[in-house]
């Protein structure tokens, strides 16, 4: 049997076909037209779809907070206008027939990396990612943590600086607001106005000790982040995901900044740059949709 699997973001569907074994079949990626509507990313989603045929379940990574017991979007920002309260699972079932599974996009990348990446074989973990805002994602046991109704892991949204700056959300000084790379470019920026994105911010960092210095003072705000969540969960492991942590130096410095936030038995956490990139949520999904294949046996 085979399993489609979607991520779907607002502005691309990655979208790959797997046999249930985990072989990919075929893989591509499609623009979403998500910052349009949610109706034009479900569009998109059902013309994706409509160019595989052969699988017996769908597994789906989305944007937005997801109840993954209903496959509802409980809340989604301005990204994807009008995709709060889609009753994602319903639709896709009713009009394709198959079991489908959706959740949360960092939470099935943080399948993914379990499942194939470096959490692999660790049953306690926590993964972040690092962009635009930062996303998280909890496993214990093996198993997400999602909490009452399934979003638990805004990590983003912790409370790291009280009356601090605004955020989108509603509260003051989140840690995304000082975290993110959105964050770390927008402090480079009144450094070098030439740091536009985080791929010129490190190029020119490389002969601006200002800059670098900027760099040093986010690390230290992303290590605040994670002291408090270690401090919480005791996690074995911390995936990093972002393309800010593909640079391994970034992940070692890292380290370093956190060691002497934590009590001395805490410090045993390990930082690990995530290993799948943009395929880890189609793991994830896939991942999903397999146990209900299991739990369907004649889907």
């Amino acid at each position: 049997m085979n399993v489609l699997t979607l991520d779907l973001g607002g502005t691309a569907i990655k979208h790959a076909l797997f046999h249930e074994d985990g072989r990919l079949i075929a893989r591509g990626e499609t623009a979403s037209d998500g910052r349009l509507s949610a109706d034009a990313l479900l569009m998109r989603a059902h013309e994706v779809i409509g160019g595989y045929e052969g699988f017996h379940a769908i597994g789906v990574s989305t944007t937005g907070q997801v109840d993954a017991r209903t496959g509802e979007i409980v809340f989604a920002n301005e990204n994807v206008p009008g995709y709060t309260g889609v009753k994602l699972r319903a639709l896709l079932e009713a009009r394709y027939g198959v079991p489908v599974a959706v959740e949360n996009d960092v939470n099935a990348a943080a399948l993914g990396e379990g499942e194939l990446g470096a959490a692999k074989g660790v049953p306690d973990y926590l993964c972040l990612t690092y962009g635009t805002g930062v996303g998280g994602a909890i496993v214990i046991d093996g198993r997400l943590y999602g909490g009452s109704r399934g979003v638990a892991g805004e990590v983003g949204h912790m409370i790291a600086h009280p009356g601090g700056r605004p955020c989108a959300c509603g509260q003051s000084g989140c840690y995304e607001q000082y975290a993110s790379v959105t964050a770390l470019v927008r402090a480079a920026r009144a450094v070098d106005r030439r740091a536009t994105d985080g791929r010129t911010l490190f190029e020119l960092a490389e002969d601006s000790a200002l800059l670098r210095a900027v760099v040093d003072d986010w690390l230290g705000e992303v290590a605040l982040g994670l002291a408090t969540l270690t401090h919480i969960l005791n996690p074995g492991l911390i995936v990093l995901g972002g393309g800010v942590f593909s640079r391994a130096h970034l992940t070692a410095r890292l380290a370093s900044l956190l060691s002497p936030r934590l009590m001395a038995s805490y410090r045993g956490v390990r930082l690990e740059r995530a290993q799948l990139g943009n395929a880890a949520a189609l793991y994830g999904a896939l991942s999903l949709a397999r146990k209900l294949l299991h739990a369907n046996p004649k889907s």
